[in-house]
């Protein structure tokens, strides 16, 4: 157990080494950091500090009976699906609350409101899902990158919510309704903000009830922005977006931008736009999307989708990708059909939650290299996932937390709480009788949005609250 604890707080310190994404705060731009627990990183994006949704932080507790699991503090949210990112002791969470997107600074171990920043929206789900934002904010030195549903990019200072800048980018590129709206989350590289765009030719008529078969692309898959000015550097890409996520990975000794776009994936300089490598990969079926990150290892990629195709293991030679696996025939025998959550890599195996809805939604282990089956847990509930010390951390759609054993070998709970039932019973020691019911669940379906741990503390996101809890005691 040593040695893994060890390997997992060396395998972090190495990405973090090798990771582009994320440049370090200059003393022009440091920004007072609040945090009182020493021990553990921020986790200023979607899926961490290396876009993998793997911790280096060490020893969860992994018995959460009678009260052990406790809850620091409970916040409100708003209308969105998407989680919350935490940097420097400041927790920030992104909402629609009436007609405005709200971006909501809280201390991030006590909850206590820091600021607020807004934004008027106008935005109605074509398909009776929320109205909110999809995705989740980015942090990056001293500012704070938000991307609302109906196409707002914003920057906003870390340290007090002011505005630096902001582009209507739906309007100035003439982006049609996705099916969701917008709902990716970008990606900073150096000074660059790297979006996922999709923006159609001038005069495209973006009615949704129209446009939505007959949408065409206008080379503005990405389009990178100066991250402190806003400025336009460059776009590439002649395709439409998706719900996936830009993300840096170093493959052939230099960084790449990675985009699963709506129709496949995209490969990219991201220093200018060159280089540009795609592979199609993407459902016949015209209401489908791809939304899971690209999982790379080595010059490897594995990209999975749930409408259609499935998944496929490609390599990267700086040129060209290949395929070295892919699913084929029915949906029941494919590896993997990731919808929203995005598999995570450990030890040479893929973990997490594979299927489009609740019938066939389980949880999985595969090989990476092949494809081939580790074993299947038919739980028929959504989950997202992040890896801690050896351990998988999987929340499910309906308010089921579980801690379970990493191993290709089998499927192992080692411990689990559902955040889903009433109240009574849990740790809510701290948190005030008016924030939370007794006669409700801690959270509330749809659990979507997938976890964020830092400094030891899990934040897990519900319909309409966030709620702390103490997972690594300090």
């Amino acid at each position: 157990m040593k040695f893994t604890r060890v390997a997992i707080a060396l395998y972090g310190l190495l990405t973090g080494l090798l990771s582009s994404s994320f440049s370090q705060d200059s003393p022009a731009t440091a920004v007072k950091n609040l945090w009182t627990r020493s021990i553990g990183h921020d986790w200023p994006r979607m899926m961490g500090p290396n876009a993998n949704g793997v911790s280096a932080e060490t020893g969860p507790l992994t018995d959460w009976s009678g009260g052990k699991l406790k809850v620091k503090w409970v916040a409100p949210t708003g209308v969105g699906y998407g989680n919350c990112v935490v940097a420097k002791g400041r927790c920030f969470q992104w909402d629609r609350f009436g007609k405005e997107e709200r971006l909501t600074c809280l201390h991030a171990e006590t909850g206590a409101p820091l600021w607020t920043w807004s934004a008027p929206v106008e935005y109605v789900d074509m398909y009776g899902y929320n109205n909110g934002p999809r995705s989740s904010p980015v942090v990056d030195e001293d500012l704070v990158f938000v991307f609302g549903v109906s196409g707002t990019l914003a920057a906003i200072r870390v340290e007090d919510g002011v505005e630096v800048w902001k582009r209507s980018t739906n309007e100035e590129f003439n982006v049609a309704q996705n099916f969701f709206g917008v709902g990716s989350t970008p990606c900073v590289h150096g000074d660059l903000v790297l979006t996922m765009i999709g923006g159609s030719p001038a005069g495209f008529n973006a009615d949704p009830a129209e446009s939505i078969a007959s949408v065409k692309p206008d080379n503005s898959a990405i389009v990178a922005f100066n991250k402190r000015t806003g400025k336009e550097v460059y776009r590439v890409g002649n395709y439409l977006a998706s719900y996936s996520a830009p993300m840096i990975a170093q493959m052939q000794g230099e960084p790449w931008c990675l985009a699963f776009v709506r129709e496949g994936l995209m490969i990219f300089d991201p220093k200018d736009g060159s280089r540009q490598v795609f592979f199609p990969w993407r459902a016949q079926t015209l209401e489908s999307v791809n939304a899971a990150w690209p999982v790379v290892s080595g010059d490897q990629i594995f990209i999975s989708e749930t409408y259609g195709p499935g998944s496929v293991l490609l390599k990267f030679d700086g040129k060209s990708l290949s395929p070295v696996w892919q699913d084929q025939g029915l949906a029941k025998r494919q590896a993997w059909r990731a919808h929203w959550a995005t598999p995570i890599l450990y030890r040479g195996s893929l973990f997490g939650c594979s299927g489009r809805n609740e019938p066939d939604a389980d949880l999985r282990a595969i090989d990476f290299a092949t494809g081939n089956l580790h074993w299947v847990h038919r739980n028929r509930d959504r989950t997202t996932s992040l890896l801690i010390d050896d351990k998988l951390l999987v929340v499910g759609e309906h308010g089921l937390v579980q801690l379970v054993t990493a191993s290709a070998n089998a499927y192992q709970v080692v411990t689990e709480i559902d955040l889903g039932e009433m109240i009574d019973g849990l740790a809510i020691d701290g948190v005030e009788k008016n924030q939370v019911s007794r006669m409700q669940p801690l959270l509330q379906s749809p659990v979507w949005a997938p976890p964020t741990l830092a400094h030891g503390l899990l934040y897990l996101r519900g319909e309409n609250r966030l709620v702390c809890l103490d997972l690594i005691p300090q």
